[in-house]
């Protein structure tokens, strides 16, 4: 379709575009997606593009790219909101902002509903009456505080089942059990309602003691350690008074982390980005609980040529907090964003209160927000040259790997894999690369079920023929999962028969896709790229072979975790039955000394006779049988 073409057809498409609120997708000339948006007017906004009314610098690349436009309306620009989130995670088009970490933050929680709380480390907030505290920036913040916890309100960690602990009617004491208390207890760094060695309002006096330390109040906890510290001193224990002393010091070293930085005691993140005015940006976030800084972090930002720190702030907010139920009251920003009372509106929704996104003009506040981004810029400037080399380490590699296949422009790769024992429990592996890095919620998983016996190439056809039928049909019934997403290139763990296969596959179903073979030498160590019916050398310092390199390996890792995963001690049975010699003692005294066919196969015969018991003779069948069979 040439210009001319196109612009009528997106002419026709702009007529035709409604006055609702909803979400617009462009895609280019080869149908991907390059740009997802959202309006509260579709004809307005859309419109504005292709009339010179927007004025942003992005606009002058991505216009002249757009083929195609739809859209989906909505009920409301809050929905709209919610919406283009989620399509932009899904496709991540190339002109829109995307947050490059994929970071989950742990998180403190306290389970409120049990009648003898626990207090657990987790990375997922989730409203089901538990307490929740942070976010801190690591996992090694969450256990240093649960370590004070544990030191001095005696909370328990373990996953031991209580009798009535979820029980609405409780007796005063928690019944004891015939188990006996865990090392935790003899340690002195849990009470044990376990066997009922503390009363439940006693528990819950320990409880009540962690939520105000957990809540910034550190004063009551400090003065009963110092009390408790100068009362052993005074008994002359004075390994017990360094203990003391010991937690005192662990406490003031939280304190120290978590500077006072308001006096209004409220919850909010400073949050202010930079960018080189290319492709990469920086933002910095600082999380304020109770008037503390308990944390900050930096999060990377892939932005389209021109994107500015109001759509870059815009993204961030939208995509970084989508995730998140431990929302602050406020968010404090270094400029406006275009849509702040949308965003607003729609963060207010999921923490079911009032949340502000606020720009501060003077004051400490404003002054915050200039930390963050000074922050923001050291970072950036400290890392350009990381970044350059993550760059071409990816997104340099896909290109030269497309150039090597003539594939052209090469962004998404999927590669396959088959594993298994000798036939037993084949199982296929998906993986997904995007522009040069994993995308492992695309990953996906295949048990063989029509092949039987050791047959690698009919069970990669039966793999490549589920996914792509599975991909066809969801596109028929316009269900946008990854499945819907077709790669540009296919890369196989195998050299001509595994290429063969594919494009067989592919043929049939009326697919054209570029299919190359990853190919190792001697050493099970990647080679060179089959591609068009020649062997490609490739050299090993480039990093287009460390892109192969790292595909295969993934690839290889993902079939053999779950290969391993089915495999276990039932597993073993299946192979030792064929084996001469091998009768059912035999064969249970193997699997109680090897948990899995790996052990068993890198035995020697002497290991294997002496840890299962068997004669010599029995153990050297045993070996030579498995290791005659390729893996």
């Amino acid at each position: 379709m040439d210009k001319t073409e196109i612009r009528k057809n997106i002419e026709e498409e702009l007529a035709q575009l409604p006055k609702n609120p909803g979400v617009y997708i462009m895609h280019d000339d080869e149908d991907r997606i390059i740009y997802i948006g959202k309006a509260v007017n579709l004809r307005n906004r859309v419109r504005q593009y292709f009339r010179g009314g927007d004025g942003r610098a992005i606009l002058s690349s991505l216009v002249p790219k757009v083929a195609h436009v739809e859209y989906i309306v909505t009920d409301s620009e809050v929905e709209a909101l919610v919406l283009e989130n989620n399509l932009i995670k899904e496709h991540r088009p190339k002109y829109n902002t995307l947050l490059k970490d994929d970071k989950t933050y742990p998180y403190i929680r306290v389970t409120m509903f049990e009648a003898f709380p626990r207090v657990l480390l987790t990375r997922q907030v989730k409203r089901d009456g538990c307490r929740y505290f942070g976010p801190f920036p690591d996992a090694g913040a969450v256990r240093s505080v649960i370590d004070i916890i544990s030191k001095h309100c005696g909370l328990r960690t373990c996953s031991r089942k209580i009798p009535g602990n979820n029980s609405e009617v409780m007796s005063t004491i928690g019944s004891p059990t015939s188990q006996r208390a865990c090392l935790n207890y003899h340690m002195g760094v849990c009470s044990a309602p376990c066997i009922g060695n503390v009363t439940k309002e006693e528990y819950a006096e320990r409880v009540k003691k962690a939520l105000d330390f957990l809540g910034g109040h550190y004063a009551p906890l400090i003065e009963e350690i110092r009390g408790k510290m100068q009362d052993a001193a005074s008994r002359l224990e004075f390994e017990k008074a360094a203990e003391y002393k010991e937690q005192l010091e662990d406490i003031d070293s939280l304190q120290s982390r978590q500077k006072i930085t308001d006096t209004s005691q409220g919850d909010r993140d400073i949050v202010a980005v930079a960018t080189d005015g290319g492709t990469d940006a920086v933002v910095q976030i600082f999380f304020v609980r109770n008037g503390k800084l308990t944390g900050r972090d930096h999060l990377y930002m892939e932005v389209p040529e021109g994107g500015e720190p109001a759509d870059i702030l815009s993204g961030f907010v939208r995509q970084y907090y989508s995730g998140s139920f431990d929302l602050p009251s406020e968010i404090f920003l270094q400029t406006d964003v275009p849509d702040a009372e949308v965003l607003g509106q729609w963060l207010s929704e999921r923490k079911g209160r009032k949340v502000s996104i606020l720009v501060p003009q003077r004051g400490d506040k404003e002054k915050l927000v200039e930390l963050a981004e000074k922050n923001a810029r050291l970072i950036l400037d400290k890392d350009r040259e990381k970044l350059r080399r993550r760059k071409e380490r990816t997104e340099g590699a896909c290109r030269s790997l497309g150039e090597l296949a003539g594939a052209g422009e090469v962004h998404r790769i999927e590669a396959y894999d088959i594993s298994n024992i000798s036939g037993y429990d084949m199982v296929g592996s998906m993986v997904v690369f995007e522009d040069g890095e994993e995308r492992r919620h695309d990953y996906r998983r295949f048990r063989i079920k029509t092949v039987e016996g050791q047959n690698d190439y009919a069970a990669m056809r039966e793999v490549l023929t589920r996914r792509f039928l599975h991909g066809l049909e969801e596109k028929k019934e316009n269900k946008g999962s990854s499945f819907t997403r077709f790669p540009d290139l296919i890369l196989m763990d195998g050299g001509r028969g595994q290429v063969n296969i594919a494009l067989d596959v592919l043929s049939e179903l009326g697919l054209s896709i570029p299919v190359c073979g990853m190919v190792k030498d001697d050493h099970h160590r990647t080679r060179g790229l089959y591609s068009n019916n020649v062997e490609v050398p490739i050299r090993t310092d480039s990093s287009v072979f460390h892109l192969i390199t790292r595909v295969q390996d993934e690839a290889h890792r993902f079939a053999i975790t779950y290969h391993r995963s089915l495999r276990g001690k039932g597993q073993v049975k299946s192979v030792l039955d064929d084996i001469e010699g091998v009768g059912p003692a035999r064969r249970k005294a193997l699997m109680k000394a090897f948990e899995t066919i790996d052990l068993l196969r890198d035995a020697t015969a002497d290991e294997i006779a002496e840890k299962a018991g068997l004669p010599a003779g029995v153990a050297e069948n045993i070996r030579r049988a498995l290791n005659s069979r390729e893996g």
